[in-house]
């Protein structure tokens, strides 16, 4: 339980206490003046239905107040979840848009990578022609140098 709780059933029982202890002095009766006559009535008891209607005010309005105070927690909460919704959407979309570039990236780089390998092949296509070509002038040197040297 929380202390506000205890204090209150605490203070309730103390004034119980009191009025039982004192209830002889509280129903003794007493002439009470209103403004249209009197009229003889226990002045305790009386007070303890004044007491009764203040603390029944105060209940009501205490009620009430948290009443207010629930209904704006809720409305606050459901802006928070709508704002918490939207940023998701907005984490979402940037999550979205980032892949799209990241492929839109690796597109590019694919086709980057595909023309450097073909001028590569292209290269070594070259080198091997041109190693094909020494090769058999090299080959026609020494057919020529051996045939000479056989002559």
């Amino acid at each position: 339980m929380r202390f506000r709780t205890v204090l209150l059933i605490v203070v309730a029982i103390v004034v119980a206490a009191f009025l039982i202890v004192n209830w002889r002095v509280f129903a003794a009766p007493a002439n009470i003046s209103f403004l249209a006559g009197t009229v003889e009535i226990p002045l305790g008891v009386v007070m303890v239905g004044l007491l009764a209607l203040v603390v029944l005010a105060v209940a009501i309005y205490v009620g009430l107040w948290q009443g207010t105070l629930l209904m704006d927690l809720r409305r606050q909460s459901k802006e928070l979840q709508a704002q918490r919704n939207l940023a998701d959407d907005a984490e979402a979309s940037r999550f979205t848009e980032l892949s799209t570039l990241l492929r839109g990236e690796m597109t590019k780089l694919d086709q980057r990578l595909e023309a450097a390998l073909d001028a590569l092949r292209g290269e070594v296509r070259d080198a091997e022609h041109s190693i094909a070509a020494t090769l058999g002038e090299m080959d026609d040197r020494f057919q020529r140098e051996h045939s000479r040297g056989t002559d």
